[in-house]
């Protein structure tokens, strides 16, 4: 199940003389469910699969955490697999989505108790988890502090516990970043972005969304605390890691 649909996604649709840095403000919040599924091949599936991991590694009365929840999708499909004890847990710094968010959550009628947080994921103290979600938000995070929250997240999670990082990735070969990066907006395009709204929001993107390799996450996940990690999904360039603790 995912959130109910919103608006289309047209933030992009006409010439904008002066592209500020993307910003998760109500208009993207209204549109997000159609950007994210138009943006980011595999993401659909991604969703339809996180059950099965959320029923494998949820453990009774835990809480699961999503960091940087946006509307709310990502909660709703590990709920479908979590015990009814699990403690569902909700953090993101734009109020607007954590508003659709709130829409969503009811709408969905899940048997879990859930929380939502307007809170910095930096500053946030981690506990009793048994399932993580980074789903495309690590992506947003300044390099520098992203191994602190990676270990933030691992002390706070239980022994057996995963987290779900879900991100962008780049790749030191320079031909397949090139062919993966190209397929990327050919994906857009066949999804009815045009060449100005596929340029436009990589504009806005360019200096807030700093991607990093599979490489990369693997050795930070491994810094901060995880025993074992490996990549469960990948898309062109969008990946999936699993962590467990």
């Amino acid at each position: 199940m995912h959130p109910p649909d919103g608006s289309k996604d047209q933030l992009f649709a006409r010439p904008i003389e002066q592209i500020g840095s993307f910003v998760f403000d109500d208009s993207v919040a209204q549109v997000f469910d159609d950007m994210i599924r138009r943006s980011v091949p595999g993401y659909g599936m991604t969703l339809s699969l996180m059950p099965l991991i959320a029923k494998r590694f949820g453990q009774q009365g835990t809480k699961a955490y999503d960091l940087g929840c946006s509307i709310g999708a990502g909660l709703i499909a590990i709920a479908d697999g979590l015990p009814n004890s699990t403690e569902l847990v909700g953090i993101d710094n734009a109020q607007p989505m954590l508003d659709r968010c709130a829409d969503n959550l009811k709408a969905a009628n899940l048997e879990q108790t859930w929380e939502l947080s307007c809170k910095d994921i930096l500053e946030t103290e981690y506990s009793n988890a048994s399932i993580a979600l980074l789903n495309f938000t690590l992506q947003f995070v300044p390099i520098d502090k992203r191994l602190p929250l990676l270990s933030k997240v691992a002390s706070g999670m239980n022994p057996g516990g995963a987290l779900l990082l879900s991100e962008k990735i780049r790749f030191n070969d320079s031909c397949i970043q090139k062919s993966l990066f190209e397929l990327h907006h050919d994906y857009k395009r066949s999804n009815g972005y045009s060449d100005m709204e596929v340029s436009q929001k990589r504009a806005a993107l360019e200096d807030v969304l700093k991607p990093e390799t599979i490489e990369e996450h693997k050795a930070s996940l491994e810094k901060a605390g995880f025993s074992h990690c490996e990549v469960w999904f990948q898309c062109f360039n969008f990946a999936s890691l699993l962590a467990i603790k």
